[in-house]
């Protein structure tokens, strides 16, 4: 049951079953890119009951996917913190109310622009393999690859944490507050408590057999073993001891004594899945500061982080290969406007899984991949009343050899976007990757399992995997932090989203939405998702892209509803100031100060 619950959980996260029921969901986003549908998603009925409106604006805004967690991005614009500080608060703070998507045992993705200097700067926090990681972790002995969920749940899934070193990095760069001031709303949230909304108990139910075997099962179940009920009080003190230590002595006192010895244990211990994982891992962990990416798309300058993240080449791509074509004047009601999404979608998809890697050890082209002409040969192939029958990855300029196919990585994460009345804007994604990560909880956080977006098969058509595991390798992650320049060269957006692979496809369709079809920002995230990844298409069930399946299917698209991850925040400049929201989907919100 544990399995095959958890391996349905972990792919439809977060379209899981009911809430009145632990019976599993069926899959709907696979590693192969196949979606199936499932009509008993507990956390498609929250959304449907999230509030109308999410939006705020004054002259600095924070946006999260939790509101306790924006309104500690708030309390440090508020007392004269940057867009960084406030970041960093919200990143913490979201360890606490939501431990499920992401915090201090994961990492994550960096972007800001910077008002003092003009300058885009990118960090890459993501997870590393341990100095024991192998390429052939992920096979059985008869050389086969795992299945996902033999795979994520135990020690062996879990990567060297980056979230509190890329706080630490950007705080020490761009910060202004106090490092402890950071950890004050967290500490108060874990200390005195935070209320279970609709979402985490939907979540807690279908994951209840995740948490019951995790330390942390007394925290989210009582003493019957069921989720606590919406409403319910939490209180974390080992958290909260967690957080205090590391405030008062500052990243050092994650990467080094008794949290990271704890941390080595807990991996190299685990119940399952137990492999060598030494507090030297952590000890040698550093933030990389990666060269940013830019496209052009109708004038509008379109940025964000290179490889070993994916989002940031393929939404250059996506919007570039669809240049080309009149969005604005097919409309957002125009089947073939859908089309064309779908088909550029599954181009960049194509040279994704072939293509990207972490630079530090695999040859990536990513100069070639986002290259205008490149763009627009692969353009071509796009025919605005038929879908291509297969769509392979290309060839871009400068690479190393013949592509090759590969896995995708599953939804979790959360996204954060800041600005301050300075000018200093943020796009931070951080994530533990799957449903409560890897399951295993040290000092009262959960860790990650990131590992498990290396590929499981090492080998590729008789050659080395790009994305396979080594020591020291940081996974490909789709995550896409994301700033967009108006035409003028002002800054004028920053945007983000979670929910794995299909993370690329919300960023894209939410800056078509802002650009193309004019909607304000909270409406251009509302927009449905659409996720077009190897041979299916995949729409966001109960939306109005349910009328426009039949045209889509007629077009030679196979079709399928599902209830595809919505979670994107943004905050864009408007003439009233900087205007921030989140997805209604979820818990998003955005909490401004004047």
């Amino acid at each position: 049951m544990l399995r095959s619950a958890l391996i349905a959980f972990t792919f439809a996260f977060p379209f899981a079953a009911s809430a009145q029921t632990a019976t599993p969901a069926r899959p709907a986003v696979a590693r192969d890119g196949s979606v199936a549908p499932d009509p008993r998603s507990a956390l498609a009925s929250v959304a449907r009951r999230a509030p109308a409106s999410t939006v705020a604006v004054g002259t600095a805004v924070a946006s999260a996917a939790d509101p306790r967690a924006a309104a500690a991005g708030a309390e440090m614009l508020r007392m004269g913190g940057t867009a960084a500080d406030a970041a960093g608060a919200i990143a913490i703070a979201l360890t606490v109310v939501e431990p499920q998507s992401s915090g201090l045992g994961g990492g994550g993705f960096f972007v800001i622009h910077d008002a003092k200097t003009g300058r885009i700067v990118t960090l890459d926090g993501r997870e590393s393999g341990p100095a024991a990681a192998r390429a052939d972790r992920f096979l059985r002995p008869d050389g086969k690859p795992m299945d996902f969920g033999e795979a994520h749940l135990g020690g062996r899934s879990v990567g060297v944490p980056g979230t509190v070193a890329l706080i630490a990095a950007a705080h020490a760069r761009f910060g202004k507050l106090p490092w402890a001031a950071l950890f004050q709303p967290a500490i108060r949230l874990a200390r005195e408590g935070f209320l279970v909304t609709p979402r985490l108990h939907a979540i807690l139910v279908y994951g209840r057999e995740i948490v019951a075997a995790s330390s942390n099962a007394r925290l989210f179940l009582g003493p019957d073993g069921a989720p606590l009920p919406v409403g319910a009080r939490v209180r974390n003190p080992a958290l909260a001891a967690t957080l205090a230590q590391i405030a008062a002595g500052g990243p050092d006192a994650f990467y080094h004594g008794a949290i990271a010895e704890g941390i080595a244990r807990a991996v190299s211990n685990a119940p399952r899945g137990a492999v060598p994982f030494t507090p030297a891992d952590l000890a040698a962990y550093r933030v990389v500061e990666r060269t940013p990416i830019c496209g052009q798309y109708r004038g509008y300058r379109v940025c964000g982080i290179g490889p070993p993240s994916s989002g940031g080449v393929a939404l250059i791509q996506i919007l570039g290969q669809l240049e080309r074509f009149d969005l604005k004047r097919l409309g957002r009601g125009s089947v073939v406007a859908w089309h064309l999404l779908a088909e550029s979608e599954r181009l960049a998809y194509a040279d994704r899984e072939a293509w990207l890697a972490d630079p530090g050890f695999t040859a990536v082209p990513t100069d070639g991949l986002i290259d205008p002409v490149y763009i627009a040969a692969r353009s071509a192939l796009i025919d605005a009343d038929r879908a291509m029958p297969i769509v392979p990855a290309g060839t871009p300029p400068g690479a190393p050899r013949p592509p090759a196919a590969s896995d995708n990585e599953v939804a979790g994460t959360s996204d954060i976007a800041v600005a301050d009345a300075a000018g200093n804007v943020v796009s931070y994604t951080t994530t533990i990757e799957s449903i409560f990560g890897s399951g295993q909880v040290t000092g009262g956080f959960f860790l990650n399992n990131e590992l498990t977006d290396f590929d499981f098969q090492p080998v590729r058509a008789g050659a080395p995997a790009p994305n396979r595991l080594e020591p020291g390798k940081r996974p490909r992650s789709s995550m896409a932090p994301t700033l967009i320049y108006a035409p003028d060269g002002s800054l004028y957006a920053a945007v983000g989203a979670a929910g794995g692979a299909t993370i690329i496809a919300q960023v894209a369709k939410t800056v078509i939405a802002l650009i193309d079809w004019g909607l304000p920002i909270e409406d251009a995230i509302a927009e449905p998702v659409l996720y077009a990844n190897g041979a299916r298409l995949a729409y966001e069930r109960g939306s109005r892209l349910e009328a426009l399946a039949p045209g889509l299917a007629a077009m030679g698209h196979q079709t399928v509803a599902a209830d595809l991850p919505g979670k994107t925040n943004a905050v864009v400049r408007t003439r009233g100031g900087w205007r921030g929201a989140g997805d209604v989907r979820g818990d998003g919100l955005a909490v401004a100060t004047r």
